[in-house]
């Protein structure tokens, strides 16, 4: 069975900061494209970055242009985790975030919402 689990969400300060993980199981992590989303209450879910796989595709990572700098994506193969290292955090980053799997390349999910498979995702709150 297919599934992602997103973990390391919590309350930090303006500043701080904080990795998400992603564990994937019942897929194969290097066949697909791998997102990390956002959503606060009454906005629309945001794409935050966003990795390619290498096998099939370019391996190519994304990032929108508001954490640009600050976050990095990050795979552990042997692991079979995605990894969101999220610097410099920002109140406006308070979320929850989710994980999502694709078979497509960044290239053209990343931006969208229409992914295979989803996580339940995990909250982060940035707040002094």
């Amino acid at each position: 069975q297919e599934q992602l689990v997103e973990s390391g969400g919590g309350l930090v300060q303006p500043g701080d900061s904080l990795r998400l993980s992603c564990a994937v199981s019942g897929l194969t992590l290097d066949y697909y494209s791998i997102a990390w989303l956002r959503q606060v209450p009454g906005k629309e879910r945001e794409g935050v970055s966003c990795i390619s796989s290498f096998s099939g595709s370019d391996g190519r990572s994304y990032y929108a242009d508001s954490v640009k700098g600050r976050f990095t994506i990050f795979r552990d193969l042997a692991k079979n985790t995605v990894y969101l290292q999220m610097s410099s955090l920002k109140p406006e980053d308070t979320a929850v975030y989710y994980c999502a799997a694709d078979e497509y390349s960044c290239s053209v999910v990343f931006g969208g919402n229409e992914y295979d498979y989803w996580g339940q995702g995990t909250q982060v709150n940035v707040s002094s």
